[in-house]
């Protein structure tokens, strides 16, 4: 059979291939039934949150509590990307790549399900910082455009703004949400006097990562469609993997997301969602071969974003094991055990005397707890925690602290006695 570089980049006949690689080394990364088996990592199972810990690798003596940046993967995610790697690096032909790249459809179906959306209208895209500037680059604005944006926002999410709006000419308006709010009539009162007849796209994190402030999406989506705000535009960096979230009850016309951070999953993939009736007015930021030979796209609905050259399938196909374990736990659960390390967190913080300044309602916070530190301070504190506790966190917005469900009890009583002990760098 002779395939076109063109049918093979497109994925033609590549379904084709995979029942007649049967016994290829593709064929042996896959499992024997073609496909990677959607299992939960080991140690994982009736257990559920109780057995997390046992699917992962990391050294007791340097605990992750830092989410908000970077998880480990499940030995599960990381065997499998190493053996479609390695499947690849021993034949990379077309043909034993294709049932690889296969995986791609396998990955977006099962990720689609758990953010209660439709796979054609999700993007396999590289990280967060890309799907949110194929937004901000996407979208026709000029002169007269206003843009409201959070002033906590991502800086892919905010600095990125401020440059295009520097080259094209159209306004921002940058808010301040109350760093502690008791009810949504609170967070909606500035965001509603931003808004005027000229704003055409609303940006925000769902979770600020410089304070552990969560935003009511579907409250503020409701909003913005009452007041006819053509885009709101949501950065789910800090809430992908950790939120049950469902994007099309959530009101947003666009969602990001990266896989390295709370979904657990491999390294440098993300997600892009859009809402359908959005996707073609949303001009892509790279057009590669896979896109067609014309100005229109031949990848079908969200697919034209994520056009972009050769790319790393076997981390796109080890997303099929991730997407396995959040399957497995449920995202209501896992949200319910990380608004409780944080419950515990920012109790036993507030007991201490830290200044928390995450806010204290639960129904405002997610998997971030963050404590005020003073400036000079912050980066002593977060490499003494390290050095002398053996606690990754990191120093952003003070000190934070971002547990996951990988996370013991004992990893939460270590992290605030590490704190106590080091009270001298934030008292």
């Amino acid at each position: 059979m002779t395939l076109r570089r063109r049918d093979v980049l497109k994925g033609g006949a590549l379904g084709a291939l995979a029942t007649g690689l049967s016994g290829g080394l593709a064929q042996a990364a896959l499992g024997a039934e073609g496909r990677a088996p959607s299992l939960a990592p080991a140690g994982v199972g009736e257990a559920g949150l109780r057995g997390v810990r046992a699917a992962f690798t990391f050294d007791e003596r340097h605990v992750p509590m830092n989410a908000a940046n970077l998880c480990p993967a499940p030995l599960r995610v990381t065997q499998r990307q190493q053996a479609l790697g390695a499947a690849i690096d021993a034949d990379c032909s077309f043909q034993n790549r294709g049932p690889i790249e296969a995986l791609r459809e396998d990955a977006r179906r099962a990720v689609a399900a758990l953010l209660g959306a439709q796979p054609d209208h999700l993007a396999l895209v590289r990280n967060t910082s890309e799907a949110n500037n194929i937004v901000n680059a996407g979208l026709d604005l000029g002169p007269g455009d206003e843009v409201v944006l959070w002033d906590q926002n991502h800086p892919t999410n905010l600095v990125a703004w401020k440059v295009r709006a520097a080259r094209y000419g159209f306004a921002l308006k940058i808010i301040a949400f109350p760093a502690n709010p008791s009810n949504e009539a609170e967070l909606l009162a500035p965001l509603e006097a931003a808004l005027t007849p000229r704003t055409r796209v609303v940006a925000l994190s769902h979770v600020s990562n410089v304070s552990g402030l969560a935003l009511p999406l579907a409250v503020i989506g409701a909003r913005l469609a009452a007041r006819g705000v053509p885009h709101f535009h949501v950065d789910g960096a800090q809430s992908f993997g950790a939120l049950a979230v469902d994007l099309e009850a959530s009101g947003a016309h666009s969602y990001s997301g990266s896989a390295h951070k709370w979904f657990m999953g491999p390294k440098e993939v993300g997600i892009l969602w859009v809402r359908e009736d959005r996707i073609g007015s949303l001009w892509p930021s790279v057009v590669a071969p896979g896109w067609g030979d014309d100005a229109d796209p031949d990848p079908v609905g969200a697919r034209k974003f994520e056009s972009l050259g050769q790319r790393d399938d076997a981390a796109l196909g080890a997303m099929v094991e991730a997407a396995a374990l959040h399957r497995t736990l449920g995202p209501k659960a896992i949200e319910a055990q990380l608004k409780a390390h944080v419950r515990t967190l920012k109790d036993g913080l507030q007991d201490l005397g830290a200044p928390v300044i995450t806010p204290e309602a639960d129904r405002f916070s997610a998997g971030v707890c963050i404590v005020s530190v003073p400036g000079p301070n912050r980066r002593a504190l977060f490499q003494a925690l390290y050095e002398k506790h053996g606690l990754i966190t990191a120093p952003t917005g003070g000190l934070r602290l971002s547990p996951h469900v990988y996370n013991t009890d004992d990893h939460l009583r270590r992290a605030l006695e590490a704190v106590a002990e080091e009270r001298a760098l934030w008292a």
